[in-house]
């Protein structure tokens, strides 16, 4: 069976730019992380720096998750909701800006190590632009990949998984599509370097998520960790896992099953208004639903009507396996 994890913010207080307070009550962190080690079948959490743990309090939230039996999945630096990115992190034109966000990159590898955390997720979210003729395109992706290859060729002993997104906050994120994030994590040079996929962001970008995963896996085994939330397709929605897109997350785990995918599915999303344990344990359960019905036989199904590429054997494959 999968490993599947949760981003621990998203039982918190979701605030979006219309309400940055929020809708919710602030709750206490151990809280939140007893939250998370309710849910079944969830083992894992990722912590958001700054957000979550900082070199201040990474010895106490470590004590916390070992109290509730939960493992730190990965650290996601917070390269995106600090006023200094404002203008980019690792990309940014600014050298001091850049040498800030290098520094406090290593201050996460750190934690990382501390906690016994094997990955750092990057998704630098103000690394892009926003208006035509405002980037140096050559020089800023220049300064992205050298700066995350400077950490990373420090750190042989932590995965860095770069997760991408066309857009939000930025109109234009260096970081886009799985290709070209796969290309950078390439010319990296290193086997520490890789790509996250996030469902909503791939379907934001156009793509197919399953693709995306045999893309990555085919050329370099570069797919590092997993994201899953749900969209309508044209915004970042961060919805329950399912509520859109059934029969893309049958695909989807069936092309991880198949290209040997064995690292974690995390969820992450942002229910604003929703009960986030609730709707954090209802993805995790669609998945697992999935998950059970892809035994030995269901995959030699799958594997006969891909090769045949017959839509309408498939659509009748897909009612009469998930609702009969």
């Amino acid at each position: 069976m999968a490993l599947y994890s949760i981003i621990l913010g998203n039982l918190g207080n979701t605030c979006d730019r219309f309400l940055s307070s929020g809708y919710k009550d602030e709750l206490p962190k151990e809280t939140l992380i007893k939250q998370a080690s309710e849910i079944d079948g969830v083992t894992g959490v990722e912590l958001v720096g700054t957000w979550d743990v900082s070199p201040d309090n990474v010895d106490k939230v470590g004590e916390m998750l070992d109290k509730y039996n939960l493992r730190c999945v990965s650290i996601i630096p917070d390269h995106f909701s600090q006023k200094r990115w404002g203008r980019g992190s690792l990309s940014a034109k600014d050298p001091e800006i850049r040498k800030q966000a290098l520094d406090y990159t290593f201050e996460c590898v750190e934690m990382a190590r501390k906690l016994g955390c094997k990955t750092l997720n990057i998704w630098p979210g103000q690394d892009g632009y926003d208006y035509i003729l405002q980037s140096n395109l050559i020089t800023e992706r220049r300064y992205l990949m050298e700066n995350i290859q400077k950490v990373a060729a420090s750190a042989p002993d932590i995965q860095f998984s770069l997760e991408y997104k066309p857009k939000e906050p930025r109109n234009f994120s260096f970081m886009a599509r799985a290709s070209d994030t796969l290309l950078l994590a390439k010319e990296t040079g290193l086997p520490n370097v890789g790509v996250t996929i996030d469902t909503g962001h791939a379907l934001v970008a156009g793509e197919n998520v399953a693709e995306s995963i045999v893309i990555l896996q085919e050329y370099g085994r570069k797919l590092f960790h997993m994201h899953f939330n749900d969209n309508y397709g044209n915004w970042d929605d961060d919805m329950i896992v399912g509520s859109v897109h059934f029969p893309l997350y049958v695909e989807a785990l069936f092309w991880l099953k198949e290209t040997k995918y064995t690292g974690w599915l995390s969820m992450d999303q942002y229910p604003y208004r929703e009960d986030g344990q609730g709707a954090l344990s209802e993805s995790v359960a669609f998945l697992q639903m999935i998950e059970s019905k892809l035994n030995d036989q269901v995959l030699s199904e799958l594997r006969e009507l891909v090769n045949t590429g017959d839509a309408v054997k498939s659509q009748r494959w897909l009612r009469h396996t998930f609702f009969k």
